[in-house]
């Protein structure tokens, strides 16, 4: 079984040209097959303050009211991935840029509202994710760059969390490919003190996820973050990790980021 490396890249590194373009080489230089994944939530929340509209979270997650769909749309699908999908053409690697509507690759439902309305949010199911359509364009020499907008079937454009997007994609590619999943960000990946670069906790069980939320550990988007990753685990991903993105290239050795075990 062929090797897919599903890398989703997120914080400050996409709002920085020098660091993003580093990651970037290092992703082209990844052997076998890979898929990028990206969301880009502090440009986007920095776009709706000029235009006076102002990000309202829960737990990590954005509520998504008609005018913040239009800015994380007009931002994830035009100005972050189209940036990459030039960046990475230029580093001699054929990335095709895609929302979930393209090609019917992610098809979303719309969250149900309960306490929380949050708005034009898409949820993602196991039928979500067309791996036959992701397998072709793999199989073309084309490298996806998936950013976090999918959409219902039925014209409406939904935001998804890029992480469930990422752990959905893993998932549904481990039936064709030896799927890894990498969660890279600023860090070197889940920390006991967020200000402390030598606290990082190289493994974390499956069991340990409450204790951690309760410490403090893991807190705000790590909470979904590593929700999606062991739910990935427990369907077929056969190994997920939390990292550094300017670590990408240790990927295969020990010691990179935090290591996701069930």
């Amino acid at each position: 079984m062929k090797r897919l490396s599903v890398i989703k890249i997120g914080g400050n590194v996409i709002d920085n040209s020098e660091k993003l373009h580093q990651f970037l080489l290092d992703f082209k230089a990844l052997p076998g097959d890979k898929i990028l994944i990206h969301g880009g939530g502090k440009i986007a929340t920095e776009l709706g303050v000029s235009l006076g509209v102002e990000a309202k979270m829960v737990d990590g997650r954005r509520i998504t009211d008609i005018e913040t769909l239009r800015i994380v749309t007009m931002v994830y699908a035009g100005l972050i991935n189209k940036n990459m999908v030039a960046q990475l053409q230029a580093k001699g690697c054929n990335a095709i840029g895609l929302t979930g509507a393209d090609g019917n690759i992610i098809k979303a439902v719309k969250r149900p509202v309960k306490d929380i309305d949050y708005g034009f949010v898409g949820d993602l199911d196991e039928a979500s994710v067309s791996s036959a359509t992701l397998d072709s364009l793999l199989s073309a020499g084309l490298t996806p760059v998936l950013c976090a907008i999918t959409h219902d079937g039925e014209s409406q454009l939904l935001n998804t969390n890029a992480d469930t997007i990422a752990s959905a994609v893993a998932v549904a590619m481990s039936s064709l490919y030896e799927t890894v999943l990498v969660y890279c960000f600023e860090k070197r990946g889940v920390m006991r003190d967020i200000e402390d670069d030598n606290s990082l906790v190289p493994e974390i069980r499956m069991q340990e996820f409450e204790g951690l939320k309760q410490e403090g550990v893991v807190s705000g988007g790590m909470i979904p973050k590593l929700h999606n990753a062991f739910e990935a685990i427990k369907s077929g991903v056969s190994a997920v990790y939390i990292g550094k993105a300017d670590e990408l290239p240790q990927i295969n050795e020990q010691g990179f980021g935090t290591r996701l075990i069930i």
